[in-house]
């Protein structure tokens, strides 16, 4: 297989990728219990009530996952000829890797310990509830770091990509700039989980998130899909750009 249709391979399993993990997540949160987050005795009322919280978390990471696996393979797609280029998406895929570590940890914590945690305060005696309640708070709050980070490590890798795509020549520059706003809604959702925790600011933030996703991602498979071979840069142009 030869280093072209290696990169048009590579582009398009990206592109699906991305596509698929980003309508998957946002699929999954549907199924999220809702309510105001930061009203924590009814919102923890309502996560202990809930029957599918485990299954939904564990989607979500699942989901983000494959979203996360399409931007490592997108380092692979772009092949980038410029050293400067090669350097700034190797350092986006570390951080997309970065972030799904994260990611892991933050659903531990919300998937697991504060479910475990929620439950146990519903159904303690009335004599413990104060003190079980102060533990799910505990961990609440250890969630939020955890989003902060992983929302802030998102947003790093999304912005490098967004850098080294705009440097790709066959790849439209206006799909680097979407990329590179979802970047810094990934950031402001950081800032605002770290210092006000999930709030309606938070929420939108999200939203817009996902929908400056879905358009460069839907852009970016449309092209993966209509590009030639020859539209490539050729294995050999791509070695002699790094000389």
């Amino acid at each position: 297989m030869n280093g072209t249709f290696s990169s048009r391979a590579a582009l398009r399993l990206s592109a699906r990728l991305l596509l698929a993990g980003q309508l998957l997540y946002i699929l999954v949160t549907q199924l999220h219990a809702g309510g105001d987050a930061n009203d924590h005795p009814a919102i923890f009322t309502e996560y202990a009530d809930n029957g599918i919280w485990t299954a939904v978390h564990l989607g979500q990471f699942m989901s983000m996952a494959i979203l996360l696996a399409g931007l490592i393979v997108l380092f692979f797609a772009l092949d980038a000829r410029a050293a400067t280029a090669r350097l700034v998406g190797l350092c986006g895929a570390a951080a997309a890797t970065a972030s799904l570590a994260l990611y892991g940890v933050l659903q531990a914590v919300d998937g697991v310990a504060l479910k475990q945690a929620v439950s146990a305060w519903a159904s303690a005696p009335e004599a413990e509830k104060a003190a079980r309640f102060a533990s799910a708070e505990a961990i609440r709050w250890l969630e939020w770091g955890m989003r902060s980070y992983q929302d802030s490590a998102m947003g790093l890798a999304s912005l490098l990509f967004a850098v080294s795509l705009a440097r790709t020549a066959w790849v439209p520059r206006p799909i680097a700039y979407l990329m590179g706003l979802t970047g810094l809604t990934y950031l402001v959702q950081g800032w605002l989980a770290g210092s006000q925790g999930f709030t309606a600011a938070h929420s939108i933030a999200i939203v817009l998130g996902w929908l400056l996703s879905l358009v460069w991602m839907v852009w970016l498979a449309v092209v993966a899909w209509r590009m030639q071979e020859s539209e490539f840069p050729s294995q050999n142009e791509s070695r002699a750009a790094t000389l």
